[in-house]
């Protein structure tokens, strides 16, 4: 062949501009997708920081409104000395200092808030002597805790002084309920006997207090009381070692408190400066960074303050303020916190990472159909080009000249504009990697497909039948790969868990799915195709044989139309399943529709008049239930079985809160004989076990020794009535008194008629369950205010609709839901735009057939009924293959889907399709393909003869 001129020229700028003009919608397409793909890249990652701030933020504030996240803490030294050789004012004012000593801008995110406070161990209360016969002694604890002075009221006298006037006793607060069990009122004093200090004291410390005012609490919502219950209510146990109770009490002492008990000789008291981590701007990198200085706090403290230990004590001797203290303690609950919130959050990347793997395959997807069809578009002019002696090389080089600029100036601008909308200060930043990963495979795709179409093809003959089985086997081989591939993956992910890698997975079932529908749809329409020849109407049978023909060319828009829909089911189903888990855990949470937790055993102020499960004056129907910790011994063996916790229960009271409940139904059957009177020095209860404790005496029941306040000894005769199954451990009923014991505790459930025998502990807790009879008396007001007036203001009130929003509005969870929203919308724009490209790619092929039956004499409705059948297999397999997309991965990974983290609950969430998006989904996809059927149909019809006859 003789070259013609200027064919094999060198590729010029004038070349370029004429071929770009040629190319121009398809450039600007991918010009569209780079830019999108870019702009995501620099955008997304800094939005979900933003969002992972949020939701760190929201556990660090609900954290610290119950307790410090991190505090420090230390013993004053005392020497009996004239002035005492303390200075608690100067002590208590070095918190800031002490937080200075963490170090570079990790100290900043400490605020020290005020003074410390200190506390004395318990002191006996020698003067005055226990009211009544029942209190064999009397237990007293002091406290400066300046923080409490806002949450409470003193009815009778005033607060305790700062500054006691010279030769006065130090001044103490009561509570109400304390200075009625000590028979005390303001002005009385109180004589304490404190612990010696060894080899330098002969005989106990003793003081004298000066009650100056009786105080009553104030509910707040801060979480202030949790843990200070006992600042409120008086606490009875039995003497060790000796028959009698222990009255426990705790009063509050002003600042010079430590300062005049030291002149008495009483050992330093524990000084705590309490902090509060301030995560403000970019939360989760703060927090990390905090991490590293938090584990070197208390050595850094350590080398800082203290010089070194006694040689013959073995104390630390350090200098805080000036003041001689003990070695400095810091107690870190941060770095827990951040380590529970990092499996949080690493379990919403990976399920952000299917969305976004996903999205990544549609669109490169997309823009291969896109290039596939530039290329088509230019087909004859490749060929002409090809026919004058342009080369290989030359064609591709100038297909990249055309296309390289356009994709490189797309980049750069959706980087800069991903940039700019980007949030600032988050902890995400933008992931310049990942952005020129994907505008580079874009490139590429554009001289790989090049090369494939311009290559020169290889001479026919007696080779023909050795390159098809080649063809044939190198299709075989690559379609076994897929599907190793995938099943490899799906096997890792359920072994290892998903990360950065696993999180491609989904797009590898996605393509072992499509493979699996070109495979079989095919011979469907073969199937189709034996029984159209048998009908008398050609309209059937050239539908069919032209899908089947067309079917391995709609490989591309198959994989696109199957992962953009089985990705959007996927995500349906993961927000149906937390959305319905969240629910699960917020009544989970409450245990009803309100429920109050309160420290000891405290007997619900109003219910002794009403019968069990009868709703009060409020309309709100109550259950009580008290956790008790009793050691027991086996009948059988004499094991003797540690901490057991005890759950006293009315069950008809459960029962008339929860008729559906399966535990309350057990327990009404199995417990329905409360135990007999207490006639003799032991007692029977009838009881539920769990597992475990049931495994450790399969023949007897147990036994335990209790002394109850008033009462003489009592042996306890466990005998069991049953064993608790999985579905009753489950049940909401016990969420809010199971969230009191220990994970892997032993648990029986007794009746409330136990209630008397069963000791009052400090390790004791009451829980209310409340439900409303009316939409008036479930309100959240409504049922706050019930449950403080049965409890008292101290306890720990949560109502499960506020709680289900708090859990609906928690970062990570809205994360996930933005993510699979626009992920999935962003994922059909781009499916769309492919399905588009793809039939408008395969339009002359199906408008050439239809010429042709038109030139035959087939009619304008039997064309628009090729047309549709043509699409329709496309249409149903999509539909079909992304619906079970959907479907197969969650279960096929419900091993790795620890979306418990998200809803709370004692089980992970049952797995939740959304049939509804399912089925709209799956028909929004068919009836797209079917308009553009329509819409090729229409086009059909406007064509004049000339036009028909020029397509044929």
């Amino acid at each position: 062949m003789t070259r013609t001129a200027g064919a094999g020229a060198a590729v010029t700028p004038r070349l370029i501009r004429k071929e770009t003009r040629g190319d121009l919608p398809m450039l600007v397409c991918l010009a569209v997708l780079v830019l999108v793909v870019t702009a995501l890249c620099a955008w997304a990652p800094a939005l979900a920081g933003r969002q992972e701030d949020r939701a760190l933020r929201q556990r660090v504030d609900a954290a610290q409104a119950h307790v410090p996240l991190i505090s420090l803490s230390t013993t004053a030294e005392v020497f009996n000395t004239d002035p005492p050789a303390v200075d608690m004012a100067t002590l208590l004012g070095s918190g800031r200092t002490l937080a200075e000593h963490l170090g570079g801008p990790a100290a900043h995110r400490l605020t020290y808030a005020g003074g410390g406070s200190y506390d004395y161990n318990q002191a006996s209360l020698t003067s005055p002597l226990p009211p009544g016969p029942a209190d064999t002694s009397t237990k007293l604890a002091i406290s400066y805790l300046p923080s409490a002075r806002t949450h409470l009221r003193y009815v009778s006298g005033h607060a305790p002084a700062d500054r006691t006037p010279l030769g006065t006793a130090p001044q103490i607060g009561l509570s109400q309920a304390t200075a009625r069990a000590l028979g005390v009122r303001s002005g009385s004093r109180l004589t304490l006997e404190f612990t010696r200090t060894p080899e330098v004291q002969s005989a106990p410390p003793r003081a004298v207090l000066l009650v100056s005012g009786i105080y009553r609490t104030v509910a707040t919502a801060d979480g202030f009381w949790t843990g200070r219950e006992t600042l409120d209510q008086p606490l009875r146990y039995p003497q060790e070692r000796s028959a009698g109770t222990v009255l426990a009490v705790r009063g509050l002492v002003g600042l010079d408190a430590a300062d005049l008990l030291a002149g008495a000789g009483v050992a330093g008291p524990r000084v705590t400066w309490e902090m509060r981590a301030d995560l403000s701007g970019a939360a989760l990198d703060q927090a990390r960074a905090l991490t590293g200085p938090l584990s070197r706090y208390s050595a850094d403290l350590s080398a800082a303050l203290c010089l070194g230990g006694d040689w013959i004590t073995g104390d630390i001797s350090c200098q805080v303020g000036g003041q001689a203290t003990g070695s400095l303690l810091v107690a870190d609950s941060l770095t827990p916190l951040l380590a529970a919130f990092t499996a949080q959050d690493h379990q919403a990347r990976a399920l952000a990472a299917f969305a976004v793997d996903a999205l990544a395959a549609v669109g490169l997807a997309t823009s291969a159909v896109a290039v596939r069809l530039l290329l088509r578009r230019r087909q004859a002019h490749l060929r002409l080009q090809r026919a004058r002696g342009a080369s290989t090389a030359r064609l591709v080089l100038l297909r990249c000249a055309v296309a390289w600029p356009v994709v490189l100036i797309a980049a750069l601008l959706g980087w800069a504009a991903g940039r700019a909308l980007a949030p600032t200060g988050a902890s995400g930043s933008p992931q310049p990697v990942p952005a020129a990963l994907a505008a580079a495979v874009v490139a590429l795709t554009v001289p790989l497909m090049t090369w494939l179409a311009v290559r020169e093809p290889r001479r026919p003959g007696r080779l023909r039948r050795s390159r098809r089985n080649i063809t044939v086997g190198r299709r075989v081989v690559l379609e076994s790969t897929v599907l190793l591939a995938a099943t490899a993956g799906v096997v890792a992910l359920r072994s290892q868990g998903p990360d950065g890698i696993l999180g491609a997975v989904p797009v590898l079932v996605a393509l072992a799915v499509v493979l699996v529908l070109l495979r079989i749809y095919p011979l469907v329409l073969r199937v189709v195709l034996r029984q159209a020849r048998r009908g008398r109407g050609a309209v059937g049978f050239i539908g069919a044989a032209r899908a089947a023909h067309d079917a391995p060319a709609t490989g591309l828009a198959l994989f696109v139309l199957v992962l953009t829909l089985g990705t959007a089911v996927f995500g349906g189903l993961v927000q149906r399943t937390i959305s319905d888990g969240l629910a699960t855990g917020a009544a989970w949470s409450t245990g009803a529709d309100a429920s109050a937790v309160a420290a000891g055993t405290v007997p619900p102020a109003g219910t002794t008049t009403t019968a069990p499960g009868t709703p009060t004056a409020t309309g709100i129907r109550t259950a009580l239930q008290h956790l008790h910790s009793l050691d027991l011994v086996g009948q059988a063996d004499g094991a003797v079985i540690s901490s057991v916790a005890v759950i006293t229960v009315d069950p008809r009271q459960l029962a008339a809160i929860a008729p559906k409940s399966p535990l309350a139904h057990a327990l009404l059957s199995g417990l329905a004989t409360a135990p007999g009177t207490l006639t003799g020095p032991s007692a029977t209860l009838p009881s539920f076990l769990s597992p475990g404790l049931r495994a450790s005496e399969h023949t007897g029941g147990f036994t335990s020794t209790v002394l109850a306040h008033g009462q003489p000894r009592v042996s306890l005769i466990i005998e069991p009535a049953g064993t608790l199954t999985a579905a009753e451990l489950r049940d909401p009923l016990l969420g809010p008194v199971t969230a009191l014991i220990p994970a892997g505790t032993p648990m029986l459930i007794t009746t409330a008629g136990a209630e008397d025998l069963m000791p009052q502990q400090s390790s004791g807790s009451t829980v209310l369950l409340l439900k409303g009879d009316s939409p008036a008396t479930a309100g959240p007001a409504a049922l706050r205010s019930a449950a403080a007036g049965a409890l008292g203001p101290l306890a720990r009130i949560s109502v499960r609709s506020q709680t289900l929003s708090a859990l609906r509005a928690d970062g990570l969870t809205q994360g996930i839901g933005t993510i699979y929203t626009a992920a999935s919308i962003l994922a059909a724009l781009s499916g769309l735009l492919a399905l588009a490209l793809e039939l408008t790619l395969t339009s002359h092929e199906r408008g050439r057939t239809t010429s042709y039956l038109r030139t035959l004499g087939l009619g304008g409705k039997e064309a628009g009924a090729v047309h549709f059948l043509q699409l329709l297999p496309l249409a149903v397999a999509s539909a079909m293959g992304g619906t079970l997309l959907g479907l197969l991965e969650p279960r096929l990974m419900a091993g790795t889907l620890d979306l418990r983290q998200f809803t709370g609950g004692p089980a992970q969430p049952a797995l939740r399709t959304d049939y509804s998006l399912t089925l709209a989904l799956a028909a929004g996809v068919t009836a797209l393909i079917l308009a553009a059927a329509a819409t090729e149909t229409v086009l059909a019809r406007r064509r004049r003869l000339g036009a028909v006859l020029r397509l044929t």
